[in-house]
């Protein structure tokens, strides 16, 4: 090769490196020394829609920049359990998480507007609040914490399972303990209203306690119930969609402003796609659990009536008042009539 062809392609790869506007998807073989390395710590299962969004994540920015940008996937809490991973990410240990909102209350208190109880009435609301005021406010919170949220993916709307009897009516839940995230205080107040014991437990340990007897029950969607197999620990399911799930894909806000542009170009464009794909994927993916669930019979399942689910939404309907002492009313009342 000659010495000026040589330098020419020496020069384009520089021009790439530092902020060229175009994918790379030549497949060239880049050397661990020369690679950008992202670690992506999460912690639900791989097959969960999060799991699965992750990796395609991880594929198209792999394939698109010629293996220069390697995203690790660290799923099933592998690196870091719920309430570790904010530490990480912020001393630079991992780069990337997907928490669920809930667990940012814990430093913006504001977001405990998703944990309130049928606060959505379908899923297709959640972006446009996302985009509105009050979303783009609650991202821009993190930045308070050297954060970033880049993206909001669906998991869907939560169901309840415990392990005593079917949760037909709101006075079934007396007495019950059950599992939830931590940091949220609306969380607690859903299961205080309806006379139960909420019982803050990190992902990772849930199954152990269901299986203990440790807490009665716990809420989730249908693909962290299926994925992590609580159906096998549980005797009882209410389909009730009275709670949404979702997951705001977070960066290191010092790592990502250090990437050369076109790599966050790059980035951007991959997430944005693997965003728009996560969503359908999560509907696909709920109902096809469901389907599955139902098959195998481990677990009982109980669909909420119309005239179950309003009273169910009207025994919760208090936590919006309890919310509106924490965080103020405006807000609140922005969510309860949105």
């Amino acid at each position: 090769m000659s010495t000026k062809i040589y330098a020419i392609i020496l020069g384009c790869l520089l021009l790439w490196i530092t902020g060229c506007q175009r994918n790379v998807i030549d497949q060239q073989q880049v050397t661990k020394d020369e690679r950008i390395v992202i670690k992506f710590s999460h912690v639900v299962a791989e097959n969960s829609p999060k799991g699965l969004a992750a990796e395609r994540f991880a594929s198209l920015v792999r394939r698109r920049t010629g293996g220069y940008v390697e995203v690790q996937v660290y799923p099933n809490s592998e690196l870091y359990k719920d309430g570790e991973e904010f530490d990480a990410l912020k001393n630079g240990a991992i780069e990337m998480i997907a928490p669920a909102t809930s667990k940012l209350s814990a430093m913006i208190p504001e977001w405990q507007l998703f944990d309130l109880p049928y606060a959505f009435n379908n899923l297709e609301n959640i972006p446009h609040f996302v985009n509105g005021p009050v979303g783009q406010m609650l991202l821009a919170r993190l930045e308070e914490h050297s954060m970033l949220g880049l993206a909001v993916w669906h998991n869907g709307f939560k169901q309840m399972t415990n392990s005593s009897h079917p949760l037909q009516r709101p006075e079934d839940y007396r007495g019950l303990e059950f599992r939830i995230m931590p940091f949220s205080n609306t969380l607690k107040y859903q299961f205080e209203v309806l006379g139960a014991v909420a019982y803050p437990l990190a992902f990772s340990d849930v199954h152990a306690a269901l299986e203990t007897g440790g807490v009665d029950g716990e809420e989730n969607t249908i693909s962290n119930i299926f994925t992590q197999r609580f159906d096998q620990v549980q005797k009882y399911l209410t389909i009730s969609d009275h709670g949404y799930l979702g997951y705001i894909v977070i960066v290191n806000k010092e790592f990502w402003e250090g990437l050369p542009e076109g790599i966050r170009k790059i980035l951007e464009e991959a997430l944005a796609e693997v965003t728009l794909w996560e969503r359908e994927k999560a509907a696909e993916v709920n109902a096809q659990q469901l389907a599955a669930l139902e098959r195998e019979g481990e677990i009982k399942i109980h669909y909420l009536n119309a005239e179950e689910q309003k009273a169910l939404e009207e025994a919760l309907a208090p936590v919006y008042e309890m919310l509106a002492e924490d965080i103020g009313t405006e807000l609140v009342d922005l969510m309860r009539n949105s």
